[in-house]
């Protein structure tokens, strides 16, 4: 795996990270009938909050990013995207259960949404999440807090 590291997401990132989703989601998308050049992009723009997202950076360049949105009774795991080049490499693995050890420890119930034949699921069933319901775009998941010792 190569070294990784987190760092707070700027304002200044959002074109970034909206090309990066636009790259990531497409073949999902396609597969659904859903892909919009535009939109793919726009709904990121639309609701990027920096103050709640991190970048990944691997040598330094950036890699990746992800968000933890806070919510009523729980946090939402959006934006959650990696190169493709570094897909399969353990880094979105070890981001997730970073994240996932700190949400444990509060006690924080996390949800998140992935498009259905997303391979993306199988990684969130290894780290605990279950389905909780679905449509025909979406699977909706949820991961309660590990019980502490």
């Amino acid at each position: 795996m190569a070294d990784w590291v987190l760092r707070p997401a700027a304002a200044a990132d959002v074109e970034t990270v909206a090309e990066l989703r636009a790259v990531v989601l497409r073949a999902d998308l396609e597969r659904l009938g859903r892909y919009d050049e535009h939109r793919v992009r726009q709904r990121l723009r639309d609701r990027f909050a920096p103050e709640q997202t991190w970048v990944i950076e691997v040598a330094g360049t950036f890699a990746g990013c992800v968000s933890l949105r806070p919510a009523e009774d729980t946090h939402w795991l959006e934006n959650f995207y990696l190169a493709p080049h570094l897909h399969g490499g353990g880094i979105g693995a070890a981001v997730l259960a970073g994240l996932l050890e700190q949400c444990d420890r509060d006690g924080t119930v996390v949800r998140l949404q992935v498009l259905q034949g997303s391979p993306a699921r199988r990684l969130y069933e290894r780290h605990g999440f279950t389905a909780e319901s679905e449509d025909p775009v979406d699977v909706f998941m949820v991961r309660r807090p590990a019980p502490r010792d």
